[in-house]
């Protein structure tokens, strides 16, 4: 437990220094007082606002948020952090369920690898959308676009696929029930950061489309 509690803090921390390598406020950002109404306008184009506006007004005091482009920073990041903690949620359960031979054994172990690829994938969009060079649009920016897409994308695949096996029914456990809980949230956080993505994306495509 102990381990698994170290390695959450670790990620934490990690997922701090992620966003802070933002660079500080530009004149053509907002001012840090702005970022909860910014925040809660553009959570308002996600499937999920009131869940995006609950995890990223934690970062409204931050000077962090400038931009679109920052913003989906940190959506990624916290569904990385959220696909973390479900991991070692799993990791836990499978290791208990194996022991005692139960029925459910099976269904958690697929999913643990369902949610294992989504933090692998969730941790290349991040590296992608550091690659994303403001300074011009080209076929290098588009390329990393989509490869952030793709990768954000198949995480959000394999949530989803890991939902498909927790049926909702009268006779579902407590553990199936709270494994659901917190695949769906990985699920709504990843869809809600892949908005977010593609509202900054959605500059380079319009600059693309006015050169000559």
């Amino acid at each position: 437990m102990a381990k698994v509690s170290s390695s959450l803090v670790l990620l934490f921390i990690c997922v701090l220094c992620i966003i802070g390598t933002v660079e500080p406020a530009k004149p053509r950002g907002i001012h840090s007082q702005q970022a909860r109404p910014y925040i809660e306008a553009s959570c308002k184009g996600t499937r999920y606002p009131n869940l995006c506006i609950q995890c990223l007004s934690g970062f409204a005091n931050s000077s962090t948020i400038q931009n679109p482009e920052e913003l989906a920073k940190v959506a990624l990041s916290v569904s990385l952090y959220r696909a973390h903690h479900t991991r070692s949620f799993l990791l836990k359960a499978a290791k208990q369920l194996q022991v005692v031979k139960a029925r459910e054994y099976p269904a958690v172990r697929d999913c643990l690898k369902q949610i294992d690829d989504s933090v692998f994938q969730l941790s290349q969009s991040i590296r992608e959308l550091r690659r994303i060079n403001e300074s011009a649009v080209s076929d290098d920016v588009f390329w990393h676009i989509s490869n952030v897409e793709t990768w954000t994308s198949a995480a959000l695949t394999d949530a989803s696929t890991c939902l498909d096996e927790f049926p909702t029914g009268r006779n579902m456990s407590k553990m199936k029930a709270t494994i659901k809980g917190k695949v769906l949230n990985v699920a709504q956080v990843t869809s809600n950061a892949l908005a977010l993505f593609h509202r900054y994306a959605a500059k380079y495509k319009a600059a693309a489309e006015t050169r000559p």
